[in-house]
């Protein structure tokens, strides 16, 4: 694959959004795109370098190609460290395709490509990109809460299942319950998805905005003590035991063209 490619796949990642209401349970469940890509701190510059060419080229457009898409995000205490991670959802995969075409010939974007891949050094090292599939109780990636502080702090969790059944079991566990627990206690979803393809199968990946590192563990106090959690979690077979086998977490900050902040 050539960096041309590798980058025009990349910027289709991100666009700036309007301001979302929170999902809600019923609509058209999106195809979440997420992608990483893994720098190094170098001679090279890659982090300020990828970073301007999001900010500059690529989000001008992808925004023009009619995607939807949330935001970009920078490493902050996470595996594999530096990296770019970029999100962005479409209601359908042919919306997905659509996008991409446009991108293909959109000529000031193609230019402006063909000049970044024309300087000199590595523009990044490597990438991977997972295809998650919306909860029906919260199928659409959304921006901050209202009275949300301009930049967070955000968490990146994945749940690995032993099986198929294990993990939909989880998934209907989240879509009757744990959201609404996560809303209640102060924990703000961006998006909940299961993982179409990608690493480490059968799994699902959300994340989480907090204020600071500060909120996150007092939000988290709440919601591990709410009666609801309490109920919810001693419903035969949905114990964390029985049907998640492993959780990790990256700790996130939204880049400062980020439309999720």
């Amino acid at each position: 694959m050539t960096r041309r490619k590798i980058i025009s796949t990349a910027a289709a990642a991100g666009v700036a959004a309007q301001a979302q209401a929170p999902a809600q349970s019923g609509a058209a469940r999106h195809y979440i795109v997420m992608r990483k890509l893994f720098l190094r701190n170098s001679a090279d510059n890659q982090v300020a370098k990828l970073t301007e060419f999001l900010e500059k080229a690529a989000m001008p457009a992808v925004q023009r190609s009619g995607a939807v898409a949330v935001g970009f995000f920078a490493s902050q205490l996470a595996p594999d460290s530096p990296f770019i991670l970029a999100l962005s959802s479409y209601p359908t995969l042919a919306a997905y395709e659509a996008a991409q075409a446009k991108l293909s010939g959109d000529t000031a974007y193609q230019s402006a490509l063909n000049a970044y891949n024309s300087a000199p050094g590595l523009r990044f090292m490597r990438f991977e990109t997972t295809l998650l599939r919306g909860f029906s109780g919260f199928p659409t990636l959304v921006t901050a809460a209202a009275g949300a502080k301009t930049s967070r702090l955000f968490e990146l969790r994945t749940y690995e299942s032993d099986d198929s059944a294990s993990l939909a079991k989880k998934i209907r566990m989240f879509n009757e319950g744990e959201i609404s627990i996560f809303q209640k206690t102060g924990l703000d979803p961006v998006f909940f998805g299961e993982t179409v393809f990608g690493q480490k199968q059968p799994n699902l990946t959300y994340m989480l905005g907090y204020d600071d590192w500060n909120a996150r563990d007092a939000n988290w106090k709440k919601f591990l003590a709410h009666p609801d959690w309490i109920k919810l979690r001693a419903t035969p077979g949905w114990s964390d035991a029985a049907i998640v086998s492993n959780i990790s977490s990256m700790f996130l900050r939204a880049l400062p063209f980020s439309p999720v902040r």
